[in-house]
């Protein structure tokens, strides 16, 4: 390519990865609200963080355009073509966060109009950290650091023993009080919505350890060696 296209294909690729970044500075914002929505009783904020979902959708439909756009008019090889395929697969990610935090928050706009069950500090923090998996493994992507992406990948863990804490007590509820079923099944639905938003932020890290090393380390374990 001439050194004018070269620059333009920069750009390009530029614009996608702050679109990415975008995207994923919109999807932890949704996280964080859903939560807020549910901890704090707003089923306000509850209904514009479902509406909020309109704007992770929009923001996918630009970046797979401009990913195309890029591999039909610069026919990209190795590194860049690698960034713009996983570019394609991480957006899809993270519009599948946008859909695990709107059905939080419709969840959480139902459980607004129920007596509480249980104050809420185990939820929260499940949140934290999957809102943390998805900043980093972004982070990753765009500075193509692999070690950062395994991190990523071994919080996990963290993120599924929550879950398990909470499913546990949750049963608990529900065994000794029948009444407590409709409340105690919409809080596993929040715990579970949060623990596959924690899958998704490994994937994208998954994908990253890929464009950076050229290994799939999807259902292998991750070691980093």
């Amino acid at each position: 390519m001439t050194e004018h296209l070269v620059t333009q294909f920069d750009t390009d690729l530029n614009e996608i990865r702050s679109k990415l970044l975008e995207m994923g500075g919109k999807v932890e914002k949704m996280i964080h609200d859903s939560m807020k929505a549910l901890v704090e009783r707003n089923t306000e904020l509850a209904e514009s963080t479902i509406e909020y979902d309109h704007e992770i959708n929009r923001l996918e439909v630009e970046i797979d355009e401009l990913c195309l756009e890029a591999l039909v008019q610069r026919q990209p090889a190795a590194r860049d073509l690698r960034f713009i395929t996983m570019a394609m697969k991480i957006d899809t990610d993270l519009e599948r966060i946008g859909d695990k935090c709107r059905n939080i928050a419709k969840r959480a706009r139902e459980l607004n109009e129920l007596p509480p069950l249980k104050p809420y500090i185990d939820l929260p923090q499940m949140a934290d950290l999957a809102a943390a998996m998805v900043n980093d493994a972004l982070t990753a992507f765009v500075r193509w650091d692999d070690q950062l992406a395994y991190t990523v990948c071994h919080r996990d863990d963290e993120v599924n023993l929550l879950n398990e804490q909470i499913q546990g007590e949750l049963l608990t509820f529900m065994i000794k009080d029948p009444g407590t079923i409709t409340r105690a099944i919409k809080i596993n639905a929040i715990a579970r919505h949060l623990e596959r938003i924690a899958d998704h932020a490994t994937n994208v890290a998954e994908m990253v350890i890929f464009m950076v090393k050229g290994k799939d380390v999807r259902h292998l374990g991750i070691d980093p060696k």
